[in-house]
């Protein structure tokens, strides 16, 4: 008889977030914007914006700090590394191996994905399965993003929707049956990739004196088109992971969504029939912060007594690619003895 397969816990979280404040008002002074006109069309408030000589690795190691020492862990027990951006220090090497460098890691597999937003998700499904079905104890997985340095300033529509940070969490090994992470449901579609993109860098058009004229280096978005995508595979995952694990909204007692539009999130509110009471909602306070904004908004929650021993969590994102994801979580903070 095979023995039941061990549950994957979140055992520590944290997250972190650049001092710097820019209100909407700021905005006002640098473009032809307006509060008024960003609030009622995002809900964003206000971003952080990381200073110039703080990276994204700078970011990811802080956020990776505190998970670790919520997870009342040292680095040394830390056994393997994945990091989630799109906005890397370089192309290469890989995000995380910075991370591991200057976290003082031991010399673990360290190594980046890009899902853009929806990164958090696939960490948690890459991260659950090598530490459910391999030789690692705690993982460390990371959504670090410094999108201000890749999104275009002159453009005022994509622009004041996005701001930095990184949120981390240490996945571990617990024995419990059915808590944790209890399914990741996952999806990819690249038949529109030009919905949300940067045309530049890469091998189809390499950095040229034309492509830096043209502003091919930043972010571009289709806004319309990638909410009607949004609202209704978002909200496809969510009612997918809930049916195929018994667990109805009332049972929910947390939705941490992606924090993109605060429109996007009230229409998932209604297709999932959840009170929009049970939404952590931080749009306003930090914007877009793409693969971060899911573990920044759930250290939020998690400080904040939002959930507690036996609770469901559901959490959704939806990114370039296009990729989304929907995970729903148990929590516990109890991992087994001796891992």
């Amino acid at each position: 008889m095979s023995l039941p397969t061990p549950s994957v816990i979140i055992q520590g979280i944290g997250s972190f977030a650049p001092e710097n404040v820019v209100t909407n008002q700021d905005l006002e002074q640098q473009m032809d914007t307006s509060d008024e006109w960003i609030r009622t069309r995002t809900g964003i408030r206000e971003r952080r914006i990381a200073p110039a000589d703080v990276h994204t690795s700078d970011m990811a190691v802080e956020a990776g700090k505190r998970a670790i020492d919520n997870a009342g862990l040292q680095p040394g027990d830390i056994d393997l590394l994945i990091v989630a951006t799109m906005s890397p220090d370089l192309p290469f090497p890989s995000t995380a191996c910075l991370v591991q460098a200057k976290l003082g890691l031991r010399t673990i597999p360290s190594f980046d994905i890009t899902a853009a937003c929806s990164g958090f998700i696939y960490l948690q499904e890459i991260g659950a399965n090598m530490v459910r079905s391999g030789p690692y104890k705690h993982a460390l997985i990371i959504g670090a993003e410094k999108m201000s340095a890749i999104v275009d300033w002159e453009d005022r529509g994509t622009c004041v929707l996005f701001g930095d940070g990184a949120g981390a969490c240490v996945l571990s090994k617990s024995q419990q049956l059915h808590v944790g992470i209890l399914q990741n449901i996952l999806g990819g579609d690249g038949s529109n990739p030009n919905l949300l993109f940067m045309p530049g860098g890469g091998t189809v058009q390499r950095p040229t004196t034309e492509s830096i004229v043209n502003r091919a280096h930043y972010l571009k978005m289709n806004g319309k088109e990638i909410f009607k995508h949004a609202v209704r595979v978002m909200g496809q995952a969510t009612l997918d992971v809930m049916q195929q694990n018994g667990v109805q909204s009332k049972d929910i007692a947390l939705v941490v969504p992606h924090q993109a539009n605060i429109r996007i999130i009230d229409a998932i509110a209604a297709r999932l029939d959840v009170p929009k009471e049970k939404f952590l909602i931080n749009v306003d306070r930090f914007g877009n912060t793409s693969a971060a904004s899911i573990p920044i908004a759930l250290d939020e929650a998690y400080r904040n007594r939002r959930f507690t021993e036996g609770d469901y969590i559901l959490c959704v994102a939806f990114g370039a690619g296009l990729t989304w994801g929907a995970s729903l979580i148990k929590w516990t903070k109890t991992a087994s003895r001796g891992q």
